[in-house]
């Protein structure tokens, strides 16, 4: 993933306010659009030029071949607030994000995402590594990836809540781990939109902590059909059930997971 430089230059007089509102909306396109990771993206003024750093997926996310509807035209809003089309400075790439896949059209793919993770939830299920959400061949609802998006932030606060240990932590494992959910409901659905629009078989992972036993874990069937779906060795190291009918994949139970 790569660091990127954007300046929006002031060519006419204007107002703090009206340029705050362009440059925030532009950047929550790109970001609903997945061109952009994070949630945060501080803003220095330097005179008439407004600078901010951004991680992008790939070198080229910010190619205007990739921008959504909405993406366009928060652009016209930058003409709007008296700013000029932004200028792109790659500054290095990220050595603390992951690489990207390099295959958008695998055998296989995996909804997945981890508490720590701001890149695309859509990952590759021959090596993992996140495919970008712009890369789909058309939007996956509304314009644009909003919706992946938005499954992704609700599965980390749900994540924290039970890792805090809170009040509500119970009523959050549950909808990280059950299929009878709302949220797996939701995020099955999602699923089955991914899979229309790339034509690649789209799998959904139900997290898995606590359990009796171990041995109680390992013959635990598909929570879905009631099949068999452990696998004779674990897939990267975190998936050790996967059912082909339901297209979905597990964890033994964290607790007893070596």
């Amino acid at each position: 993933m790569f660091i990127k430089e954007l300046s929006f230059e002031c060519y006419e007089d204007t107002q703090y306010a009206a340029v705050e509102r362009a440059v925030n909306n532009y950047l929550d396109m790109l970001r609903y659009n997945g061109q952009i990771l994070g949630r945060e993206f501080p803003i220095a003024m330097q005179g008439a030029i407004f600078t901010t750093r951004l991680v992008c997926p790939e070198e080229n996310s910010l190619s205007a071949r990739f921008n959504s509807p909405q993406v366009t035209h928060a652009l016209s809003g930058l003409t709007k607030a008296g700013l000029l089309a932004p200028k792109i400075k790659t500054i290095a790439e990220d050595l603390n994000s992951q690489q990207c896949a390099t295959n958008f059209t695998p055998s296989w793919q995996i909804l997945y995402t981890t508490f720590l993770d701001t890149c695309s939830p859509i990952r590759c299920g021959e090596t993992l590594a996140p495919i970008p959400l712009y890369r789909t061949p058309e939007e996956i609802s509304n314009g644009d990836r909003k919706s992946a998006i938005k499954w992704q932030e609700e599965w980390v606060n749900l994540d924290e809540l039970q890792m805090n240990g809170s009040a509500v932590s119970s009523a959050a494992l549950k909808e990280l781990g059950e299929v009878s959910s709302k949220f797996f409901h939701r995020g099955s659905n999602l699923c089955k939109r991914i899979q229309y629009i790339t034509k690649v078989p789209t799998y959904y992972y139900l997290y898995r902590v606590a359990g009796k036993s171990l041995q109680e874990e390992q013959n635990r069937p598909c929570p879905s059909c009631g099949g068999e779906w452990k696998l004779t060795a674990p897939l990267f190291e975190i998936f050790d059930f996967k059912c082909d009918q339901c297209q979905l994949v597990s964890n033994l139970s964290w607790d007893f997971k070596k």
